[in-house]
Parts: C-alpha cells; sequence; structure tokens
C-alpha cells in the first residue's frame, strides 16, 4: 500500500491521473500508516523473532513496546477524514490504475482497514496464549500485555466517539483525559426555574450521552447518521458540561440499582442518572469518584 500507493501519488509519471482535489491529500488518505509500517518493521517483529523459541514470554515484547501501540489511536482518529475521502474518489482512474499494477483483488479501502483490524485482533491473540500458558512463566506478562491492549481499545473507542462531539465552543484537549463515556436517561431536577418544568422534568428522561473528562463532564444528544461504515457512526451534539469541581455525587437512588445522581453547585441543579445496568453504574460511580477525591 504504502509502495503501490501513496508513494505513486508523488510519483510525477502518475501526476496527470490524479485530479486536482485529490493533490496533497496523501496524509488524510493514509493517516499515519507508514509510522506503523515502520515500528512493525524496525521494532516490533524483531523483538517478536527473539522468542521464536519461548513464545510463551511474548507477552514481555507488548509490554515494552506498549508506548508505541498508540500510534494506533492516531490512525484510528483520521478513519473517518479518511473514509469520506475514499468515498469522494474511489472511482479515480488513479486508484484504479495502481490497483491492476499491483494486481490486488481488493480495492485500497480494503487494505486501509488492515490497521483497525490489527489491534483488535491482538487482544484475541493474547487471549488465546493465556488459555494455554497457565501455569507457565510469562503468564503474568500475558495478562499484563492483554490489559494493556484492551486499555488501548478502550481509548480508541472512546476517542472515535469523541472526535464525533459538535457544537462545543472550547478545546475539548484542555478538559484532561476522557476517561468513560456511555449513553444514559437522565432526569433533571433544578431548584431555580419553573415549577411547571420541574414537574415534566421528573417524568419523562432525556436520553444522553455522557463523556466523562478528568475536568468536566459532558452531557450531549446522540444523533445517529444513515449511511456506510463509519457514515453510520453516530454523532453527538453538544448540550452542557459541568465543572468537576463543582460536582458531587450521590452513590445510590432509592428504589433503583441501575440510578445514581450527579448535582452540582451544592444541590442546586441534580442529574438522575440511569445507566443500562448495575455493572456500568458501578464503573462510573468508582471513575467519578477518582476524579473528586
Amino acid at each position: 500500500v504504502l509502495q503501490g500507493y501513496a508513494a505513486e501519488m508523488d510519483n510525477p509519471l502518475m501526476a496527470h491521473l490524479i485530479s486536482p482535489e485529490l493533490q496533497n491529500k496523501k496524509d488524510i488518505l493514509f493517516g499515519n500508516m507508514e509510522e506503523i509500517y515502520h515500528f512493525h518493521n524496525r521494532i516490533f517483529l524483531r523483538e517478536l523473532e527473539n522468542y521464536v523459541e519461548y513464545p510463551e514470554l511474548v507477552g514481555r515484547c507488548f509490554l515494552d513496546q506498549m508506548e508505541d501501540f498508540q500510534i494506533y489511536e492516531k490512525y484510528c482518529q483520521n478513519k473517518p477524514r479518511s473514509e469520506s475521502l475514499w468515498r469522494q474518489f474511489s472511482d479515480s482512474v488513479f486508484f484504479q490504475e495502481c490497483q491492476r499494477k499491483l494486481d490486488h483483488k481488493l480495492s485500497l479501502d480494503s487494505y486501509l482497514l488492515k490497521p483497525v483490524q490489527r489491534i483488535t485482533k491482538y487482544q484475541l491473540l493474547l487471549k488465546e496464549m493465556l488459555k494455554y500458558s497457565k501455569n507457565c512463566e510469562g503468564a503474568e506478562d500475558l495478562q499484563e500485555a492483554l490489559t494493556s491492549i484492551l486499555g488501548i481499545l478502550k481509548a480508541v473507542n472512546d476517542s472515535m466517539h469523541q472526535i464525533a462531539i459538535t457544537g462545543y465552543d472550547g478545546n475539548l484537549n484542555e478538559l484532561g483525559k476522557l476517561l468513560m463515556q456511555g449513553s444514559f436517561s437522565v432526569w433533571t431536577d433544578h431548584k431555580k426555574g419553573h415549577s411547571k418544568v420541574k414537574d415534566l422534568a421528573r417524568f419523562k428522561p432525556m436520553q444522553r450521552h455522557l463523556f466523562l473528562h478528568e475536568k468536566a463532564v459532558l452531557f450531549c444528544k446522540k444523533r445517529e447518521e444513515n449511511g456506510e461504515g463509519y457514515e453510520k457512526a453516530p454523532s453527538y451534539s453538544y448540550k452542557h458540561s459541568l465543572n468537576m469541581a463543582a460536582v458531587g455525587i450521590t452513590e445510590n437512588v432509592k428504589g433503583d440499582a441501575k440510578k445514581f445522581e450527579i448535582w452540582y453547585n451544592a444541590r442546586e441543579e441534580v442529574y438522575i442518572i440511569q445507566a443500562p445496568t448495575p455493572e456500568v453504574k458501578a464503573t462510573w460511580v468508582n471513575e467519578i469518584r477518582k476524579v473528586l477525591t
């Protein structure tokens, strides 16, 4: 892909096949695939080869290189931009010519999906290896490697949702790390405001997608998009946010094991939040408690 497509975009002999709108868009289309390739070629593959005789010790490889695996997050974040560009130019003569020369049965988009598939495949491989390495040296490393890869997958998944937030004025990066995101039913009960609004609010929950950052929690409304692939991915229109410095939490709401409360400015605003399951509630409550303490 790097030689047969990406490099060809800079080849003067191919320039006449590339439409002007596609020129200089190489970075958008391929993201940091070259970085991923060099990481595997120069570093990770060599590490793995050291363990050919001792596959059960391979967990160490992953742990030593865990920092580098973050390059996948960058790739996945760019993927929606890449896909939208590909859809515009997928029938371009340039791509057809590259594919013909490479004698590929599949078009470029199938290969651009590979890094996304690869990062999800690692956790499956590690799980399988753990299954057969229970009592041997290296089992702990394998377990730790699996946990780390799952952590990276969660970060990738969370960031894919975060880049779909629209309508937020500030810079999301200033809110600190994104810790959790998920969909909830939310009831509001505000001290201020019309009593009629309060009565209405009690009965009908709003569906909100919450993003918990270190410094704020964002409430967004999820919009499902129609389309293919990433186009089907939802977008989230920003509604409001609460600064974590002024947030309090009530962990149990009587009568429902899935509900908890987030309140703001000494209960001036109260949000009753219902998670899909008690387990999801427990994870969120723990995470919020960590931020508050």
